[in-house]
């Protein structure tokens, strides 16, 4: 294996290898420049529209897979991910020199490429929509390689003409920013918004930005010692803590929640916060209730999103406190697991196996007996099936689509305390198929709160239901799918009765 010697390029490699939250292992670390080498080899005379050296971008794609954790096959794929397209190296010699799994990684961004949002149209928004819940069908590991194909894209727009600026911040805000939010990739999707921001709608993007630096200025020394008080209040209260620092809300949300509030600023509580990282759940309880001894909390403003995590997994304890100095101030309390989780989504999965690969068990959550996933993601997976199903039906997709993937979600409980998901304004039938087709299937009344209740009620947030059911009866009743949301118990109930046309 020859190495370019003293290149640019090859101190960008080296930055790859430093952006890993662990270091890979050397067989990583040798796959990785085994891409790179390939990589550099293809794209050699090509450049990109600001003038550099193409492998500047595949390897700027493959810092940010390294930054949020990616094992180093998915970080040499994001290496290799435009070669197939751009280049004579083809994916039969990809797969010959790197194996089937990188090979299929990169074939699904080289689908994903072909994807371009070239009008409002529905149908437009239709194709790329189906194309993307493919793909994650297939493997998760294709779409978050290509997010941060696009974040790099973005962080690069300048160098385009304005109108190809606006189509790109366009499609990334309808397309890659739910995508990065549903998979709970915190961080990608924060700055995949703020850069579409910039481009489509320039003159709130400055004013947002100007706001937020102008309070964070004002309060800089005001969380020092907002800092410093919390960390006193813990050492007093015994409880451990592995960080505390402060974080300032991202500009797309903070734009969002002033809007949200009829541009009163002084509304938005949570645009400076404190962020407690503590060693484990039991401490994350413990802490805030130190923390509420010495401060009042702001009714209405304790969220417990560890016992009610959010749609894409998030996790932590969120108050409102009339903080030092009596000024008010948010705290988010959680542990370095759930932090990481709601920084990287999904991808704190690779991490996690790092982590064990490296000896640091005691990072992770003891009461979770099993930390592997799929590289299939559920809802993706039911999306792609109920497309089957629905044939060429783009007014129906669109509007599954809406419901179950960009609609706000509520959670319900069963009797024994298992927590179902349900878009909101989802009835006692759509939960009864979230639990299993089955249960769905066989439906013929429910408890609500320990109340009989029909079956076209809409549930409501933290409800407790109970499914009665009926093991003899042959099919679901088709007078449903006049009154279920979701794309699943549709689906369900025309293919229990034979007929996808209902």
């Amino acid at each position: 294996m020859t190495l370019p010697k003293n290149t640019h390029e090859m101190r960008t490699l080296q930055s790859v290898f430093d952006a890993f939250p662990v270091t890979p292992s050397s067989r990583g670390k040798k796959l990785i420049t085994r891409a790179f080498i390939m990589a550099d080899k293809a794209h050699r005379g090509q450049k990109r529209a600001s003038g550099v050296p193409y492998i500047q971008h595949v390897l700027a794609t493959a810092q940010i897979l390294a930054g949020i954790g990616m094992d180093s096959r998915t970080v040499a794929a994001g290496l290799l991910h435009d070669v197939p397209e751009d280049t004579n190296v083809t994916l039969e010699m990809i797969e010959k020199e790197f194996g089937s799994d990188i090979a299929r990684m990169i074939e699904g961004i080289t689908k994903l490429g072909k994807m371009k949002l070239r009008s409002e149209t529905d149908d437009y928004k239709l194709e790329n929509w189906r194309r993307m819940f493919l793909a994650m069908g297939d493997d998760i590991r294709t779409v978050i390689i290509k997010l941060a194909d696009r974040l790099h894209n973005m962080r690069t727009l300048e160098h385009l003409r304005p109108d190809k600026q606006q189509r790109i911040a366009n499609e990334t805000m309808e397309i890659y920013v739910p995508i990065a939010n549903r998979l709970g990739i915190g961080e990608v999707r924060a700055a995949l918004a703020e850069n579409a921001f910039k481009y489509l709608d320039k003159e709130s993007y400055l004013a947002t930005k100007k706001i937020s630096e102008e309070i964070l200025s004002k309060k800089s020394a005001y969380l020092e010692r907002a800092l410093a008080d919390m960390k006193k209040i813990l050492k007093e209260g015994n409880i451990k803590h592995v960080d505390i620092h402060g974080r300032a809300k991202a500009i797309y949300s903070l734009y969002l929640k002033i809007k949200k509030h009829d541009g009163d600023v002084s509304r938005v509580y949570d645009i400076i916060a404190v962020r407690i990282i503590v060693p484990d759940v039991a401490s994350c309880y413990e802490a805030l209730g130190v923390i509420h001894r010495r401060y009042r909390p702001m009714v209405g403003r304790i969220k417990d999103y560890i016992s009610l995590p959010k749609p894409n997994g998030y996790q932590s304890l969120h108050t409102t406190i009339f903080g030092p100095e009596g000024q008010i101030l948010e705290i988010q309390i959680r542990t370095r697991q759930m932090h990481d989780e709601a920084e990287l989504g999904i991808a704190a999965h690779w991490l996690y196996e790092e982590r064990k690969r490296s000896g640091w068990r005691s990072y992770l959550d003891p009461r979770k007996k099993n930390h592997e996933i799929s590289h299939e993601v559920k809802w993706a997976k039911q999306l792609r099936e109920w497309q089957k199903d629905l044939g060429n039906n783009p007014d129906e997709f669109m509007e599954g689509l809406r419901v179950d993937f960009l609609q706000n979600h509520i959670f319900a409980f069963t009797p024994k305390g298992d927590v179902i998901e349900l878009p909101e304004g989802a009835t006692i039938v759509d939960f009864a198929y979230a639990i299993h087709t089955d249960i769905g299937n066989t439906a013929v009344g429910a408890r609500v709160d320990g109340k009989m209740a029909p079956l076209d009620s809409i549930v409501s947030n933290g409800q407790v239901i109970e499914i009665v059911t009926e093991k003899n009866r042959e099919k679901p009743n088709t007078n449903w799918l006049t009154f279920v949301k979701t794309s699943h118990a549709k689906s369900a109930i025309r293919r229990q009765n034979k007929s996808p046309n209902l």
